[in-house]
């Protein structure tokens, strides 16, 4: 009887840290942070309760400093607790590590899958409900966007932040050539236009996670004004009109044609001036000669 719970216990603490080392989280969790408030004024947990309490303390450590720069020690010296109990939940950082980030990204992905997954709403709306659903997540989830959004192991690529946004471009996409298709655009740089939208509402969130000096109603507005108002003012052929190869071109010929027509306006100015001092010379020379002559009729009289 002795050695059959022995066995069990071995087996049940197995499945713990294997759960943990491939980095998934038990579906019918859903109340562990509302229940760390009571764990922490607890000196006896139970298993569910220390891992949950750790899981936090992770979260909040590798928000603040980063996956490199935590250490087990760490981790157990906030948590209170030996560093064989982490171990035990979580085969080391790493599980710890792997089990925060799946939590995150199950739940951002849930959340930007839902706002882009209406296909009866209208494009703007799509736009409006995904910018304030990230802001959202952001604002709920300021450490675990800062754990996705920060720098991470390279041991699981699949699972990374890069990846979800990955995804999310794919359905993006969708969206666009759809939309393009109505403008009469050509779909051949849909996946550029994705990742710019992406990449600049997510830089976006990045920055407002640290510098909230605008509601996150007033910031969806700012990012749906640029993203929309630019899609919807695109050209089907767009062209740099200053920068590009043809422009420099065009320009080089302006300047040129400028400096040709300045030319000749320097030569007939000088023509003109030189025309003046010539009739101002000849009026002198004409003055000259009249003196005398009136000179002497003056003597004779």
């Amino acid at each position: 009887m002795q050695s059959s719970i022995a066995v069990q216990k071995h087996v049940h603490c197995g499945s713990i840290i294997a759960d943990a080392r491939f980095g998934k989280v038990e579906s019918d969790v859903s109340t562990g942070r509302e229940k760390l408030g009571g764990m922490a004024s607890t000196s006896r947990m139970t298993s569910y309760q220390r891992r949950e309490q750790l899981i936090e303390i992770g979260r909040s450590l590798f928000a603040a400093k980063g996956f490199e720069a935590v250490s087990v020690e760490e981790i157990a010296a906030t948590a209170k607790v030996s560093k064989p109990i982490v171990y035990e939940h979580f085969g080391g950082k790493e599980g710890l590590y792997a089990v925060v980030v799946d939590r995150e990204m199950r739940a951002l992905t849930d959340t930007l899958i839902n706002a882009l997954s209406d296909p009866q709403a209208h494009p703007r709306q799509i736009v409006e409900r995904t910018a304030l659903a990230l802001l959202t997540y952001v604002e709920e989830n300021a450490e675990g966007f800062r754990v996705l959004t920060r720098d991470s192991p390279k041991t699981d690529p699949a699972g990374s932040f890069n990846s979800l946004l990955g995804d999310i471009s794919i359905r993006v996409e969708d969206i666009l050539t759809e939309a393009f298709k109505r403008q009469h655009l050509p779909a051949k740089g849909v996946p550029y236009y994705a990742q710019m939208l992406i990449g600049m509402t997510v830089y976006t969130c990045q920055y407002w996670a640290d510098q909230r000096k605008i509601s996150k109603e007033q910031l969806a507005a700012h990012i749906v004004n640029l993203a929309w108002y630019g899609l919807s003012r695109m050209e089907a052929k767009p062209e740099l009109r200053f920068e590009s190869a043809k422009a420099v071109k065009q320009a080089r010929r302006q300047a040129e044609r400028e400096a040709k027509e300045t030319k000749h306006e320097d030569v007939s100015k000088e023509h003109e001036i030189r025309e003046i001092a010539r009739r101002n010379q000849n009026d002198r020379d004409s003055a000259e000669s009249e003196g005398p002559a009136e000179s002497a009729e003056s003597q004779e009289s």
